[in-house]
């Protein structure tokens, strides 16, 4: 189990790296204030995903160790919309047409307002170190 977490966490730097790197070149070469690079990273790490889990949980050819490097570590250092994303179509494939409105509804809408949260939060911390 503690070499699962060497694991994880190497493919997580990775992910995050590559995140970096690639969001920024896209960014900056796309000239445009619409997140291109943000949504070319969600979209591919979603197919990233999809891939070596469908790939992974039907063959033997991956290890746990593997799987859990490029999945848990990498897509998740790279995006966590990939994991939404195959949790949707997951439920999706299942007949769980419900379900999955639900959880896009309420992540999309929930993390939107958690972010406007956020920014009320750091304004107010902002705001009252502002006057000591």
């Amino acid at each position: 189990m503690r070499s699962l977490f060497l694991y994880v966490a190497l493919g997580s730097a990775v992910g995050g790296v590559s995140r970096f790197a690639l969001a920024t070149a896209i960014q900056s070469r796309a000239g445009t204030p619409f997140p291109l690079g943000t949504l070319v990273i969600n979209v591919t790490g979603s197919l990233v995903l999809g891939f070596i889990l469908r790939y992974a949980l039907q063959t033997s050819a991956v290890s746990p160790e593997l799987r859990a490097l490029l999945t848990t570590g990498f897509c998740g250092g790279y995006t966590t919309f990939s994991t939404f994303s195959f949790e949707t179509a997951a439920m999706l494939e299942e007949g769980g047409y419900q379900r999955a409105i639900l959880y896009v509804l309420a992540s999309v809408v929930l993390s939107l307002l958690a972010v406007f949260l956020g920014f009320a939060a750091a304004d107010a911390v902002a705001a009252a170190r502002r006057t000591v």
